[in-house]
């Protein structure tokens, strides 16, 4: 408001180094406080006197105007738009072969701020030459540069196959691979990153990524003091396990399964969020998948989850990847049902305040299609009795139609029916004379004499 840009404008061209060298950082200071004051770096035509002579000054001068384009273009495509126009790009560029470390981990971070808006802004620093300098900072000495770079490489990969690619043509995999085992945990995080956006895309980027034999090693990063190693750990396992089932037969093969069983049941929240997913995607693929899943007692850690956690997609998650591990074979709806997790997922299904997306995942198990078809593939009705207590009418006359099923043909089932008290449960429901549910009750009651009915 004091006109305090308009002055630092000239301090640019000072015949003293220092000065000019403060009046960029002053200016980065500004511009980095919130998007306004980057506008008004940009509007009073600072950029083109910052890139003036630039590649004639020291490296202090260098990394300040590296700082001022990064707390420009952090804030909007729009601003770093403008960066780009006013020709920034190849002088960054330049600046990952200087000879001074610092001078190229400031123009990485400039370079990661522009690509992590959008494609397009990516592309831009992909045509400019920037991914195979990126690449080479990566086996650097400096732990900095090597985080920063990793960082802006996972910035570009993220969003598109095409990208993804530019970077594993530079030989950005194994380089990144070689610094899972790494004892810097803010690097482990940006590597992990970086191979997880590469692996999402495709099948053959996510082969890609498990050629440079990352198993079993990416597992230990599971079991790491940093929340964050952990988590992008598992995210990276999450995104090659998802493809095809072969992919993700090589995850179990590698102890990967119990791997992330263990992970999910050592932390909470957001963090164990990839995980879940991960048994679910895991289960999706076959039937010997699922069960291996189930083998590794995965069924517990998902039930915990849908008690333990508050927030909605976590439980949504837990929900559907429950349900990617029962919907196989009997036996499998059988070791869902037996952990007693339809009576949360009921609950959960019927909670008014539950978003749309956990009703709609815990419905895998309750509403009246998809509990049709659970409880015609489980052997064990029993675990199932509770739901008799708490589920509304539409869901109920379904649980009592799939028992006047099963316990025809089913001595063990009938006897356990009775003793639970879900027999009792049955005795206690008003239906309608003539009505399907009447018909469902009379069929179970014919299970039984006359005075165990009384």
């Amino acid at each position: 408001n004091s006109g305090v840009i308009s002055l630092l404008s000239p301090l640019l061209l000072d015949d003293v180094p220092t000065i000019q060298h403060t009046a960029a950082l002053a200016l980065g200071r500004l511009a980095n406080y919130n998007d306004e004051l980057a506008e008004a770096v940009v509007k009073g035509d600072i950029l083109p006197r910052l890139l003036r002579s630039w590649s004639d000054q020291n490296r202090f001068y260098k990394k300040a105007v590296a700082f001022v384009l990064r707390a420009i273009c952090k804030h909007s495509p729009q601003l770093a738009q403008a960066v780009i126009q006013c020709g920034a790009l190849e002088m960054l560029v330049v600046c990952l072969e200087d000879f001074d470390p610092g001078v190229k981990e400031a123009a990485c971070w400039a370079l990661g701020y522009i690509a992590r808006h959008n494609s397009e802004l990516s592309q831009a620093v992909v045509d400019a030459g920037a991914v195979p300098l990126l690449v080479l900072c990566i086996p650097e000495p400096e732990i900095a540069l090597k985080r920063i770079a990793a960082s802006t490489l996972s910035d570009i990969s993220k969003h598109s196959p095409e990208l993804a690619q530019t970077v594993v043509d530079a030989g950005a995999i194994a380089n990144l691979a070689q610094m899972i085992l790494n004892p810097d945990a803010k690097l482990k995080r940006q590597v992990l990153s970086a191979l997880s956006q590469i692996a999402k895309h495709s099948v053959d980027l996510a082969e890609l990524v498990v050629e440079a034999e990352i198993f079993p090693v990416v597992l230990t990063c599971l079991k790491d003091s940093d929340e964050y190693v952990k988590k992008n750990g598992a995210t990276l396992i999450r995104e090659i396990a998802k493809h095809t089932p072969e992919l993700s037969q090589l995850i179990v093969n590698a102890g990967g399964v119990a791997a992330v069983i263990d992970f999910i049941g050592s932390c909470t929240g957001s963090v164990r969020l990839p995980g879940i997913m991960t048994l679910g995607y895991v289960a999706a693929h076959s039937e010997n998948l699922a069960m291996a899943v189930i083998v590794s007692k995965g069924i517990p850690p998902l039930c915990a989850c849908l008690i333990e956690e508050r927030e909605d997609h976590i439980q949504a998650a837990a929900a559907w990847s429950l349900g990617q591990i029962g919907r196989h074979t009997p036996e499998h709806a059988h070791a869902v049902a037996v952990a007693n997790v339809l009576p949360t997922l009921l609950a959960l299904y019927m909670d008014i305040r539950s978003s749309e997306d956990l009703q709609m995942k815990a419905s895998t198990f309750v509403t009246k299609r998809a509990l049709k078809n659970i409880l015609q593939k489980c052997t064990h009705l029993p675990a199932l009795e509770p739901l008799l207590h708490d589920a509304p009418p539409n869901i109920m006359k379904h649980i009592i139609g799939q028992f006047s099923k099963v316990l025809p043909h089913d001595s063990k089932a009938r006897r356990l029916f009775v003793t639970s008290g879900g027999f009792k449960k049955v005795q206690e429901i008003e239906a309608e004379p003539g009505s399907l549910l009447q018909e469902y009750i009379n069929t179970i009651n014919n299970c039984y004499p006359e005075e165990i009915v009384r």
